[in-house]
């Protein structure tokens, strides 16, 4: 959620169940007053405020400390998520989630838990080498600095790339625990222009398999085949802990009503 989404979840608080992680973007458009009142909301709500911080969007190591010692104080600083940010140079100090996590800052102010990003599909900016490396010096740095943590992906509407993805990471001994990004349920023309500008792959045959189509952009599509896929294909003991991470494009209430119909439809499909 965003700092302007307060009102929408309270709204669909009744829909989301207790004890949910709920992402807090770090808009450039949005300042630290309005991220801490959305933190303080999910909190309050019954919920587990995962607050981002973009790296190269903050101007000095006193901004970083600003804002971890404001969550400290409202109680949503157990866990946040670190990632670089859209500036291609930093504002400030920090060039990357590598440089948050060592700074020990996160410790001083009480951090438990510190996610990270991943890219199945890789990233339009980046190169595969460079997100590998990026990966393993992030997982390894949470270990040196006694932090948990895990990984959030971007999302994806295929799963082909998500799996083989998965299996890499741990055949890099990496075993932090792994959010699939999946798009919660939303209108096909959002959906493409997301997946546009994260370089996320939408060819015809991944559209048809995902379950909507590129030539009627006005319908709408929720990940039931996608989760499905993902679900028959993992394996706990190859594949580790994998969960996911709905991104919620198409708004918090709509997410959270199509997570609880989803659950409710699979759980009278095991009883049958």
């Amino acid at each position: 959620m965003t700092g302007k989404d307060v009102p929408h979840l309270l709204d669909a608080r009744d829909a989301i169940a207790q004890g949910t992680r709920i992402n807090v973007t770090f808009l450039e458009n949005e300042d630290m007053d309005v991220r801490l009142a959305a933190a303080r909301a999910v909190n309050e709500g019954g919920f587990v405020p995962v607050p981002h911080v973009s790296a190269r969007r903050l101007s000095s190591r006193t901004a970083l400390e600003e804002y971890l010692g404001a969550l400290q104080e409202i109680g949503a600083n157990a866990q946040i998520f670190a990632v670089g940010g859209d500036p291609t140079t930093p504002h400030g100090p920090y060039a990357d989630a590598l440089s948050i996590i060592e700074s020990g800052l996160c410790q001083q102010y009480g951090v438990q838990s510190v996610s990270i990003a991943g890219y199945p599909e890789g990233h339009p900016d980046i190169s595969e080498p460079d997100l590998w490396a990026a990966l393993t010096d992030k997982a390894a740095a949470l270990g040196d600095q006694g932090l948990s943590g895990g990984i959030i992906t971007q999302f994806g509407f295929d799963v082909d790339p998500v799996m083989t993805w998965i299996e890499q990471v741990r055949e890099r001994g990496i075993e932090l625990p792994i959010r699939i990004g999946v798009p919660g349920p939303a209108g096909v023309r959002r959906l493409m222009r997301y997946a546009s500008r994260f370089g996320v792959g939408t060819s015809a045959s991944i559209a048809k398999k995902y379950g909507f189509s590129l030539t009627n952009l006005l319908g709408s599509a929720g990940p039931d085949r996608f989760i499905g896929e993902l679900a028959g294909r993992l394996d706990r003991q190859r594949h580790g802990e994998v969960r996911l991470h709905f991104y919620t494009f198409g708004g918090l209430g709509a997410t959270s009503r199509w997570i609880s119909d989803f659950d409710e439809n699979y759980e009278k499909e095991a009883r049958r």
